[in-house]
């Protein structure tokens, strides 16, 4: 301080440093209860005192205090952990939810299910095999048999509504993918500006924070800062934003399950549909996983896997059924005859299809040994133990089912618990004290009040030195 009117200005720059923590205060109560947004403190230093001469002063103490900016508290760390477990948690949680659908459609256990319609189907022809002769046998096996090939059509019919729904879902994803880079993109340019300029934003950052944890959510994106403020967003290593450049990207590929196989959904960039997004996390993630095609090993898309299942189960049925019935002779000695149809126009699930309307169509007989006879209709209820029959097959399915359901649900309770610990730790940094901030309020009062009378009481030694002293 080089003059007493120094004293001023040092007390000013209190007075101005306070005001300016006041006002970080307020900012930071104001929005304590907006999301994403990081608290920010008033960042202040020492003013260097300045000198005359080339000799120290030992009364030289400062010229007082400079408000450097209003700095932002984050850690890259809590929010990069937080983007991670998020894409985590949506990938889990689209991913249990299409399970939970595939397994609620089985209707198992219960007598609503295809278990329940194979055992009566079975027990149908247990009776023809008693009472071959009988119209009203024939007439239950023919219904048993007709309500085993409807709950096979409705499985699979299920099936493929779900991955039209999912298909469908893929789209509005992506949609909502390319509206929040987008938005991202804008902010960017508006950061940059400020930046630039040397203004504060801080809560233009919180924004794109928000919104790059948003997207990690639902396509399991990744993040890079930049020296100017702005964020790039990526997926598998290509940009969806750069600084102010949107790479908008888009779904291709079948609208239908029956497409799935020859024509897989991917995703790819509009502007360069060469290079693929490379998504495997977030909501989109799980989406293309439940849409990929069947595989053969049971390790496909689920919906496609599910899908097969039905069809491998209408297939089994059919043949299995088929090629003992055609050993068989009717009352009328009549041989050679099929129970089941397929379609071949069709999948077999939907192709499925009994053939006999009466007793007259049902050979339960073995060919020469009388109309009273029903050892093939026996033969043909043994089928329920056979090892690689309709029942083991379906029973199969349903557990591999229940087991990736019941796996998909746990998941998602485990990143459900990671999300929430990763938003406490990003809390913990970023979050409002509200008390703390009611300190702090306090206690730049006090310094605004005591660099007050400073002044004050700087102007009245003036004041006295000026205009009493002579």
């Amino acid at each position: 301080m080089t003059s007493s009117f120094g004293a001023l200005n040092t007390a000013f720059t209190g007075l101005v440093a306070a005001r300016q923590g006041l006002t970080v205060v307020g900012d930071n109560i104001s929005n304590s209860t907006t999301v994403g947004y990081s608290r920010q403190v008033a960042s202040t230093s020492s003013m260097t005192p300045a000198s005359e001469s080339g000799f120290a002063d030992p009364l030289q103490v400062g010229d007082g205090v400079a408000v450097n900016a209003a700095t932002r508290v984050d850690s890259p760390f809590a929010d990069a952990q937080l983007r991670v477990t998020s894409a985590a948690d949506g990938y889990a949680h689209e991913a249990a939810t299409q399970l939970s659908a595939i397994e609620a459609a089985l209707n198992e256990p219960g007598g609503n299910g295809l278990s329940s319609a194979l055992q009566s189907f079975w027990s149908a022809w247990q009776n023809v095999s008693t009472t071959s002769n009988s119209s009203s046998a024939a007439t239950a096996v023919i219904a048993a048999g007709g309500r085993v090939a409807a709950l096979i059509a409705s499985g699979y019919t299920a099936a493929s509504s779900q991955w039209s729904s999912v298909r469908s879902g893929v789209d509005t994803t992506v949609a909502s993918v390319n509206a929040a880079a987008t938005r991202v993109a804008a902010l960017n340019g508006q950061i940059r500006s400020i930046v630039a300029a040397g203004g504060n934003a801080n809560g233009l950052m919180d924004q794109v924070g928000t919104l790059a944890t948003t997207l990690a959510n639902l396509s399991g994106a990744t993040v890079r800062s930049n020296a100017d403020g702005t964020t790039d967003i990526l997926l598998g290593g290509n940009q969806l934003v750069a600084g102010t450049v949107v790479n908008s990207i888009a779904a291709s590929g079948s609208p239908n399950l029956a497409g799935a196989a020859a024509a897989p959904v991917t995703i790819g960039f509009v502007d360069n549909p060469s290079a693929t997004a490379g998504i495997s996390g977030g909501t989109l993630g799980a989406e293309l996983a439940m849409l990929a095609p069947a595989n053969g090993t049971a390790t496909g898309g689920a919906i496609a896997e599910a899908a097969q299942s039905y069809n491998s189960l209408a297939t089994t049925v059919a043949n299995s059924v088929n090629s003992i019935m055609q050993t068989g002779a009717t009352p009328s000695g009549v041989t050679g005859l099929a129970f089941f149809a397929l379609d071949a126009s069709r999948p077999p699930a939907l192709g499925l299809s009994v053939i006999p309307v009466d007793s007259s169509g049902i050979a339960a007989a073995t060919p020469g040994a009388g109309a009273a006879n029903g050892d093939i209709a026996g033969s043909l209820a043994q089928l329920m133990s056979s090892t690689t029959g309709a029942d083991s097959q379906w029973e199969t399915f349903v557990v591999r089912t229940g087991e990736m359901a019941k796996a998909a649900n746990s998941q998602a309770t485990l990143t459900s618990a990671g999300l929430a610990s990763a938003v406490a730790s990003q809390s913990s940094v970023s979050a409002v004290d509200t008390d703390q901030e009611t300190t702090n309020m306090l206690a730049y009062q006090n310094a605004f009040s005591a660099a007050a009378r400073v002044m004050v009481a700087v102007n009245d030694m003036l004041d006295t030195l000026i205009n009493k002293t002579g």
